[in-house]
């Protein structure tokens, strides 16, 4: 495995891609530990900086992105994981993938299911704008 770089707090931004289309579904950041068990495992696997903790995309709604393949760039510092993605979407809000607007605020994919009904209906940060 290449030498990944990671910054001052253990950490590496992830793009996941989408491996037929190549839209980029979500960006998210990963430790050694989450990287080691993306490889071992062959699902995405993140860390949160807001909960301090490894997760599973799709842990809580089933939303699993198969790794097909990860791709290091020339600076070893950034990681796109092209995957497959199971389930109704990538974004936690609802969306098809987390980059569902544009700068003006239109919305430009589709939303695919209520997070309400999938995710804890106290957490604030889990709600659809």
């Amino acid at each position: 495995m290449l030498k990944i770089n990671f910054d001052d707090n253990g950490l590496v931004p992830v793009i996941a891609q989408d491996a037929d289309s190549m839209e980029v579904l979500m960006l998210a950041y990963a430790n050694q530990d989450a990287v080691n068990k993306t490889v071992a495992t062959g699902y995405a696997h993140y860390y949160s900086r807001s909960r301090g903790k490894i997760w599973k995309k799709g842990e809580e709604s089933g939303n699993v992105q198969e790794i097909v393949r990860i791709l290091v760039d020339c600076d070893e510092d950034t990681l796109v994981y092209q995957v497959r993605q199971k389930g109704k979407g990538a974004c936690h809000t609802g969306y098809e993938k987390c980059f569902y607007r544009t700068i003006d605020g239109e919305v430009v994919a589709k939303k695919m299911f209520d997070p309400g009904l999938i995710y804890k209906k106290n957490d604030k940060k889990l709600k659809s704008p």
